[in-house]
């Protein structure tokens, strides 16, 4: 294959775990969703240092008021009646008995008690993300960037009541960014609601729990900015990028927050928290903000079943491969090469055709082709549109299966993959903390 140019099957090998030795949840156990959660859990208090400037500013400028007012300034606290007001609270209108579904108290509560804090202390420092609890044993589902670093290393794992358990890699899926790990000597947790994400709307609430910078239990709310986004997610060796097709919200979430649940305002896990777009900031240039990306629990179910009951996933294979490298006037995915006797070529797909759709969603270049295939089940046949205008023709192409043991990536640099014209890198969570 010419430099430069990848196939949505091609990537670094991941050393998988093996498979847990016995099935971890029976037929009727089956990862779905669930029309309710668990009971609320407290908050976190904040942060004492973020209080630190404004305290001074607030002492500085009482002090520049007191100089102000001190002529004539007994007028504004008259004193000659020896009383003062005694401050007092008003009672609440509600309390945690009162709280429904509907609101982010509510999702809140019940999200807190399905989450859980990741750590893998390693020689370069600590890898820190968020889980989500899948059974009351200790299955939990997670980004597999947060457990990349577990071999050699201990993981460990910190429940919402506390408890703190070492864990091990049940299987990993790489190309979606997902991992599943069983904790030890875990018992009687709440496992997440799931909810579906095939019914979410853009500007629907959504809350995000999680362990920004290893804060325990940080809940943050936002809405869904937009429901299929294609996700770059760049690599901390800078090798290369993850592509995969996310939700996007601008929810705050931020390093540490990998893993974790985003959830309706009925607390159901809708998406799992995975990269952020900080814009140009790594490099001095300006910062973004609210631009996060989560992989939807429709597709992680899918994929959590199978790592659950195989210790690995499958991912579907179009048997095509392409280049970054824009199209200035050919917009869609052209495919420089077709594996012989693969979904495409069975398809009547040929070297040279520009990819415009898959099914409805339009293909706007190559990385748009890796994300959409990756949002269907491996054996589903989809309609792929070729072309455009007058010359558009769309065939039928039945996808084929891998085991997904390797990254859907591409390069960020090389034929292509450095240009300014293409999409920029989401750093994924979950990295070094000093």
């Amino acid at each position: 294959m010419p430099p430069g140019e990848h196939d949505p099957a091609t990537g670094p090998v991941y050393h998988q775990h093996q498979p847990h030795p016995t099935a971890p949840l029976g037929a009727e156990q089956q990862w779905q969703a669930h029309p309710t959660g668990p009971p609320p859990l407290q908050p976190i208090p904040p942060s004492r240092r973020s209080l630190t400037k404004p305290i001074i500013a607030t002492a500085v400028l009482a002090g520049l008021i007191g100089g102000a007012v001190g002529v004539g300034g007994s007028a504004l606290l008259d004193r000659s009646t020896g009383s003062v007001p005694v401050l007092q609270s008003q009672p609440s209108s509600t309390n945690v008995a009162d709280v429904t579904p509907g609101s982010v108290e509510y999702a809140a509560q019940v999200a807190s008690k399905s989450a859980a804090d990741i750590k893998i202390d390693t020689g370069q420092g600590t890898v820190t993300g968020s889980g989500i609890v899948l059974s009351a044993d200790g299955y939990v589902l997670t980004n597999q960037h947060v457990v990349s670093a577990a071999e050699g290393n201990t993981i460990q794992v910190t429940t919402s009541d506390g408890a703190t358990h070492t864990a091990t890699v049940t299987g990993a899926s790489p190309s979606y960014d997902l991992a599943v790990i069983k904790l030890a000597n875990a018992s009687g947790l709440t496992p997440a609601a799931l909810g579906d994400s095939g019914a979410l709307r853009v500007g629907q609430q959504v809350v995000a729990v999680g362990s920004p910078e290893a804060l325990s239990n940080t809940v943050t709310s936002g809405i869904v900015s937009t429901l299929s986004r294609t996700v770059t997610a760049g690599g901390e060796d800078g090798s290369g990028v993850t592509v995969y097709n996310g939700l996007q919200t601008d929810t705050p979430i931020n390093p540490g927050n990998s893993g974790g649940p985003l959830v309706n305002l009925n607390g159901q896990v809708v998406g799992v928290n995975s990269a952020v777009d900080t814009g140009q900031a790594a490099s001095g240039g300006p910062q973004a903000y609210g631009l996060g990306f989560a992989i939807p629990v429709n597709t992680a179910k899918r994929v959590a079943n199978e790592l659950l009951a195989d210790g690995h996933a499958t991912k579907p294979v179009l048997g095509v491969s392409g280049s970054l490298t824009p199209q200035r006037d050919t917009p869609g995915a052209q495919v420089t090469s077709v594996q012989s006797g693969g979904a495409a070529a069975s398809a009547g797909i040929s070297d040279g055709d520009v990819i415009t759709k898959i099914g409805s969603t339009t293909v706007s270049n190559y990385a748009d082709l890796m994300a959409q295939v990756l949002t269907h089940s491996p054996g589903e046949t989809v309609p792929v549109t070729i072309g455009s205008g007058d010359k558009a023709r769309t065939v039928q192409v039945k996808l084929g299966s891998a085991v997904d043991k390797q990254q859907t990536t591409v390069p960020e640099s090389g034929n292509g993959g450095g240009s300014p014209e293409q999409p920029q890198p989401r750093l994924p969570f979950g990295g070094l903390l000093p």
